[in-house]
């Protein structure tokens, strides 16, 4: 059986021939589906040439229906008259067709299963709605965004009463089921069991050494992170952050530009450095030289893949209560969460983390049962079992398979570390 995949990750083939995705995280759910299925067909952004060193697919059964290189809608519908024909022959090309949404190609690639009588499910990661109002657009640009937003809605609407639906986490589940057909909560993620470590504890004195792995831009509430590191120092916590993840647009340029003034005019600009992009492969490995995980973010998530990467290198989490995050946090058990994204409140939350070892150890322990809950392999398996009964079909994963990601990633136990995130 051939599975076929539609969503905005851009790939590129590299000169030792692998493919590789951008950031990682799409690349590893690929994997983990690969071994149920004959053939992977991606309909996904081809580029001409490398964006840094990406992660590469590891399933030799994987195969690219490239479509024009899109950065967002904005360059997408400009090229519809182009896509919507490589569109269709890729929906005729397999046998199952997978929307990852919202991403510009899913409603034509369902609407094109539809006409062309492929089964077809979806799996929704993220809400284009509820971030709205976080975004700093203005004027005209406002108006387009919003009646994008709203294009998008009634097409989640059309897709959801009609496909299998998957959503991540559970206020995306309640959004999106329809009577008489319940989408199904899952959790999106990057991690295998080699990725789930066995550290006791992440700090024993000293500086505070506190992470942020995000996009930066305006709906991730990044702007608070100096004011966080400022509010420590009151406190009499000597704390430094790294944030680590690409900037996304004009907008979070804007963000970034923003974070920086702030920690200039808080006097802690030697204590909060932007890191750039690091692709996964290299970022996993980075979790381990910090103390805890901090993601102030707002509304519009899922629940953001990173919270169980931070798990799955045991470090404690702090972050907000919005979407569907509370459905895989637990406050008190597994992190620690605030209601409002506050410097003040989540430089308390860090204190409190920091003050007490029982907490701290009981966070982590909690985090490691969650990690290992949710590997790839194990949501993997869920999500084709809910396949094969909600449509009828066998898909079953091949025991000789062909994607082993656990097998062809080394522990990182033998990695080798690098010293601090400046020096990826």
């Amino acid at each position: 059986m051939k599975l076929g995949i539609v969503y905005h990750m851009p790939f590129w083939r590299a000169a030792d021939g692998t493919l590789r995705e951008v950031e990682g995280s799409f690349a590893r759910y690929v994997d983990s589906l690969a071994p149920y299925f004959d053939q992977v067909v991606l309909a996904v952004p081809f580029m001409d040439t490398p964006r840094g060193d990406g992660t590469p697919l590891r399933s030799s059964n994987v195969r690219i229906a490239p479509l024009p290189f899109f950065d967002g809608p904005v360059h997408f519908y400009p090229r519809l008259p182009v896509m919507l024909p490589r569109l269709v022959r890729f929906v005729r090309s397999v046998d199952l067709v997978h929307c990852r949404v919202p991403t510009p190609a899913g409603v034509f690639a369902y609407a094109a299963s539809r006409l062309l009588n492929r089964r077809s499910f979806l799996l929704v990661v993220g809400d284009l709605e509820a971030l709205r109002p976080t975004l700093p657009y203005r004027g005209m640009k406002k108006v387009l965004w919003r009646a994008y937003t709203a294009f998008e809605e009634r097409n989640l609407r059309w897709m959801t009463r009609g496909a299998m639906t998957f959503a991540n986490g559970a206020a995306l589940a309640r959004k999106h089921s329809r009577p008489g057909r319940e989408a199904i909560e899952t959790r999106t993620t990057t991690i295998d069991m080699a990725d789930v470590m066995s550290r006791p504890d992440t700090y024993a004195g000293g500086r505070v050494r506190l992470l942020t792995v995000s996009r930066i831009d305006p709906r991730k509430g990044l702007g608070v992170l100096p004011g966080v590191v400022a509010a420590l120092d009151a406190r009499g916590l000597d704390a430094s952050i790294d944030i680590v993840g690409p900037v996304v647009g004009a907008p979070g340029e804007a963000v970034r530009r923003d974070i920086e003034a702030g920690a200039r005019a808080l006097g802690v600009s030697d204590r909060v450095h932007c890191a750039g992009a690091v692709p996964l492969d290299r970022l996993m490995p980075l979790y381990d030289e910090y103390n805890l995980f901090v993601l102030p973010t707002l509304p519009g998530e899922g629940i953001p893949r990173v919270l169980l990467e931070a798990m799955s290198a045991g470090l404690p989490i702090v972050t907000t209560r919005v979407a569907g995050i509370p459905s895989l946090i637990e406050h008190e058990q597994n992190g620690l969460l605030v209601d409002e994204p506050t410097p003040e409140a989540i430089a308390a939350a860090i204190e409190r983390v920091i003050a007490d070892d029982t907490l701290r150890r009981a966070l982590i322990a909690g985090g490691y049962a969650t990690a290992r809950a949710h590997t790839l392999e194990a949501l993997a398996e869920r999500m084709m079992r809910d396949v094969s009964s909600g449509l009828g079909i066998t898909v079953v994963r091949n025991p000789q398979s062909i994607a082993n990601p656990q097998s062809i990633r080394n522990p990182r136990s033998i990695r080798n570390r690098p010293s601090a995130v400046r020096n990826v």
